[in-house]
């Protein structure tokens, strides 16, 4: 195993719990702004989250929750123009500084930037939303820290296959073992270990059932000094929070 040298991070439920808060809102926004009578409340949410992505969430919808929805024109074109609208209330929020981060981000992001690593993003949400939460939560200026943001669409398949984890490894010119990844969910965990990275998981409330077969640990989060994390399953670690040495353990354990 090679020495750790970036932390990869996933967005949406590790960053923060931007699903519920969130994306869910925004969605539900949008459908009322389409003139739509749809509600996604919490419990639905969970059960599109099998599929990521914003679009192919709603086609997902449709498809499996709402196959007698009738639509007068290109039902493509429906699900891009809700996506926009959708994408414009969901950093409207984040404008608002309705979402915060989960507990320890910011306190490992700089712990890990400060320890001479590289940071990285790799998710599934678009661009926009990963710029917005950034700039709501760490500042305009944190968006320098990440050597690299992919994100959305710049890949051709979205997790759970390992395009976004692939795409990132070339983008900042590391090996998979050189890495490590941070995620919340089965999808997630799938794409990262398709890729060969090790990867530990801060599990939440939609994901706490999933199967996290592969990861060296799971984690309810990353914790604070006066808010200890509990290991779920997995690797035990040597401290009672998340930090660069912890993950520098688990990494050497992967």
């Amino acid at each position: 195993m090679k020495q750790l040298k970036t932390v990869i991070f996933d967005v949406d439920g590790t960053l923060a719990e931007t699903e519920r808060d969130g994306h869910r809102i925004a969605f539900n926004r949008a459908f009322i702004d389409a003139g739509l009578n749809w509600v996604w409340n919490e419990d639905l949410y969970g059960k599109l989250l099998a599929v990521t992505g914003g679009k192919e969430r709603i086609r997902y919808f449709l498809n499996d929750f709402h196959s007698d929805f009738k639509y007068v024109g290109n039902i493509n074109d429906l699900i891009t123009n809700l996506h926009a609208a959708k994408t414009k209330h969901y950093v409207a929020l984040l404008e608002s500084n309705a979402i915060a981060l989960r507990p320890g981000v910011v306190r490992l992001i700089n712990e890990i930037r400060q320890a001479g690593l590289g940071v990285a993003i790799a998710t599934t949400t678009t661009p926009e939303n990963v710029t917005a939460l950034i700039k709501s939560t760490l500042g305009e200026q944190a968006l320098d820290w990440f050597d690299c943001i992919a994100a959305g669409d710049i890949v051709p398949a979205k997790k759970p296959p390992s395009d976004i984890f692939d795409y990132c490894l070339q983008q900042i010119g590391l090996s998979a073992d050189e890495c490590l990844v941070l995620e919340d969910s089965a999808n997630g965990v799938l794409s990262s270990i398709g890729a060969n990275i090790p990867t530990i998981v801060t599990l939440n409330a939609y994901t706490q059932d999933d199967d996290f077969s592969g990861a060296i640990s799971v984690f309810n989060h990353l914790g604070e000094p006066d808010m200890p994390c509990s290991l779920i399953s997995g690797q035990a670690i040597s401290a009672n929070y998340i930090t660069v040495e912890v993950l520098k353990e688990l990494h050497a354990q992967a």
